[in-house]
């Protein structure tokens, strides 16, 4: 599965109503932080077709970035059922990201 990019007007259909957990990454294209989780990002939606990725810029979507209090990037959150599961501030490696789905 492909990496969807979550803006407001996807938000509630694509992770707030899905039927597989979410794993949500709030970005912006000048942090470096996030330029380095982003591949690993990009890998766990292609491995794992039993998780929905998504990835959020918080400078073209401050109104979601506002909802979830995002201070810093990138943050990585995981939804299921509707509900904020885990998250994690900060780049982060493959094996604790995987941590934050199960």
């Amino acid at each position: 599965m492909s990496v969807i990019t979550i803006t407001e007007q996807n938000f509630e259909q694509e992770v707030l109503q899905s039927d597989k957990p979410v794993l949500l990454d709030f970005w912006a294209p000048w942090c470096g932080p996030c330029r380095m989780v982003s591949p690993i990002v990009d890998q766990i939606a292609t491995e794992r077709g039993d998780v929905k990725v998504g990835k959020v810029n918080v400078d073209e979507q401050p109104n979601l970035a506002a909802q979830f209090d995002i201070m810093s990037i990138p943050m990585l959150m995981v939804f299921k059922n509707g509900a904020l599961y885990n998250k994690a501030l900060g780049a982060q490696p493959k094996g604790k990201i995987l941590e934050l789905l199960s």
